[in-house]
């Protein structure tokens, strides 16, 4: 398991390094915080990136409690309330079980980068950040998402058309490990 220090020098976005130590701090030197330990008005400029995922009834009924307006745009649709089965479709489904289980069963915070993050998306490169939450210290029960299309051509242009094409990456098990880091 890496360090809080070496998980967050392989962040690559500054949102992603900002909400880590947000997390950190707010777990006070527990393993994870618990929700109510967050206050999202000490991140405002994060929450347009930001989303939580409800998985205390397990991965497969997990659901967006939330989801910041930025997620839209990448995603293709409103997420908020929707089932992560729902949002993360296609070609995208295996990587983003594996993801959020891992997240799950081994409470440590993940980051990585994929192209095409749902069905009819390929178009837009992600840098995400999964980080898990737990009410009782020691489940996770819910998974704090930070997620950012980029890089852009104009930091202002939001639009589509001014995001990068990279080619599809197609995580497999055995090679997640290299692909995605953990803390």
């Amino acid at each position: 398991m890496l360090s809080g220090r070496a998980f967050r020098v392989q962040l690559v976005m500054q949102g992603q390094r900002e909400l880590f130590d947000y997390w950190l701090r707010s777990a006070d030197g527990r393993r994870m915080p618990a929700r109510s330990d967050l206050d999202p008005l000490k991140v405002p400029r994060l929450l347009p990136f930001i989303g939580l995922i409800d998985v205390r009834d397990g991965l497969d009924e997990a659901s967006f409690r939330l989801a910041g307006t930025r997620l839209h745009e990448i995603y293709g649709q409103e997420i908020t309330g929707k089932r992560t089965g729902e949002v993360f479709s296609g070609d995208a489904t295996p990587y983003w079980h594996r993801i959020h289980d891992r997240v799950v069963a081994k409470g440590v915070p993940l980051h990585g980068v994929v192209r095409g993050p749902a069905q009819g998306r390929d178009h837009i490169v992600v840098f995400w950040l999964r980080l898990p939450l737990s009410e009782d210290g020691g489940r996770v029960d819910r998974i704090l998402c930070y997620d950012v299309a980029g890089p852009m051509a104009d930091a202002r242009g939001h639009k589509e058309r001014s995001l990068p094409c990279y080619p599809r990456v197609h995580p497999q098990s055995q090679s997640l490990t290299r692909r995605v880091q953990c803390g």
